[in-house]
C-alpha cells in the first residue's frame, strides 16, 4: 500500500520579532515531515527581522518543496495571511507566529490524523508556554476531544492557534481571513466549525511565547473584538448565553490586572443578568478571584 505524503503549507507572518523569527523558521526546517512549502511574509518590521530571515534563505530553498519570502509595508495580520493563502498549494495549512516554535513531529502527527479522520476540518493540541528567554513557564494540555460550532460559540473550547493544521480547501471555501476582525482565530474557528469538527489531541505540538506584546494581554481590545464577532450571531438561539459567557471571561481577564475592575465587571453582569448569581461562572469567578488568585 502506497503511503501518501500531501504537501503541507506553513505560513510565518513576521513582524518585529528579530530575536525569535529565526527560531520559528528553524523549527519548520527541523520538521520530521518532509513535503512542506514555507511562506514567510514580513509585514513591515522596523527592526532587523528582514535581515535575519534573509540569512536563512539558502537553507530554506534547499529544505522545502516550495519556498517564498516576501517583505513589504505593514498591512496587518489578516491581510498577510490572506496573501500567503493565495500562494499556497498545500492540502493542509498552518500559520505560525514569528515568536513561537513548533515541535519536530507536529506536522507528521497532525497530517496523519487528518488523513485518517475525514470528518475533522482542523486539528490542534497542547502547548508549552515559554517566556522571553525560552524558559518553560508551564505545559497546557487538555484531554482529547472534538468541538462543534455550538461549543466554540459558547467559548467552551481550547484551540491554541499556534498548534493548528487546517484543511486548505475548507479555509479557502470560507473566504480566508477578515481584516476587520482582531481575534482572527476565534472568528475562523466559528466559520470552520460550520464545515466540520475541530479536533484536539492531547499532545504538545508547539512552544507558545508569553510576553508583554501578546494579544491576550490587551484585555479591552479582546473583549470588544469578541462582542463584535458575536454580533454576527445575534439570531442564533445561543446568542444570549454566549454573550454572558464572553462577559464573564472579560471579568476573569480584568482580574489578572485589577481586582477592583474585575469586581466592578462582575456587578455590571449581575445588574444586566440577575439570574447569573447562581450560575457556574459566578461561583468559578469567586474561586479564581478570591481563593486561587491565578487565572
Amino acid at each position: 500500500m502506497k503511503i501518501e505524503y500531501p504537501l503541507i503549507s506553513i505560513i510565518i507572518p513576521s513582524y518585529n520579532h528579530e530575536r525569535f523569527v529565526c527560531d520559528s523558521i528553524r523549527s519548520v526546517i527541523d520538521q520530521s515531515y518532509q513535503n512542506i512549502e514555507l511562506i514567510v511574509i514580513d509585514d513591515g518590521s522596523t527592526d532587523s527581522s528582514v535581515e535575519k530571515i534573509q540569512e536563512l534563505i539558502p537553507l530554506c530553498e534547499k529544505r522545502f518543496t516550495r519556498f517564498e519570502f516576501r517583505y513589504r509595508p505593514n498591512q496587518g495580520l489578516s491581510a498577510t495571511l490572506n496573501e500567503a493563502l493565495e500562494w499556497t498549494q498545500g492540502e493542509y495549512f498552518s500559520s505560525l507566529a514569528s515568536d513561537d516554535i513548533i515541535l519536530k513531529d507536529k506536522i507528521k502527527i497532525q497530517s496523519e490524523f487528518l488523513n485518517q479522520n475525514k470528518n475533522c476540518i482542523a486539528v490542534f493540541g497542547g502547548v508549552a508556554v515559554i517566556d522571553n528567554d525560552s524558559k518553560l513557564v508551564k505545559n497546557r494540555v487538555k484531554k482529547r476531544q472534538s468541538y462543534n460550532f455550538e461549543k466554540i460559540l459558547l467559548l467552551e473550547h481550547d484551540l491554541p492557534a499556534t498548534t493548528q493544521l487546517i484543511r486548505s480547501k475548507a479555509l479557502k471555501k470560507i473566504g480566508g481571513y477578515d481584516a476587520k476582525v482582531k481575534i482572527e482565530d476565534w472568528y475562523m474557528w466559528l466559520l470552520l466549525a460550520q464545515e466540520g469538527e475541530l479536533c484536539y489531541l492531547p499532545v504538545i505540538f508547539a512552544k507558545y511565547r508569553l510576553h508583554d506584546n501578546n494579544m491576550h494581554k490587551q484585555t479591552s481590545l479582546m473583549h470588544d473584538s469578541r462582542m463584535m464577532i458575536l454580533n454576527d450571531y445575534q439570531n442564533h438561539i445561543l446568542f444570549n448565553k454566549a454573550k454572558k459567557r464572553a462577559l464573564w471571561i472579560n471579568a476573569f481577564e480584568l482580574g489578572l490586572f485589577s481586582k477592583k475592575q474585575s469586581l466592578e465587571k462582575m456587578l455590571s453582569i449581575l445588574r444586566e443578568y440577575p439570574s447569573e448569581i447562581l450560575t457556574y461562572d459566578f461561583f468559578r469567578f469567586f474561586y479564581w478571584l478570591l481563593i486561587k488568585k491565578d487565572f
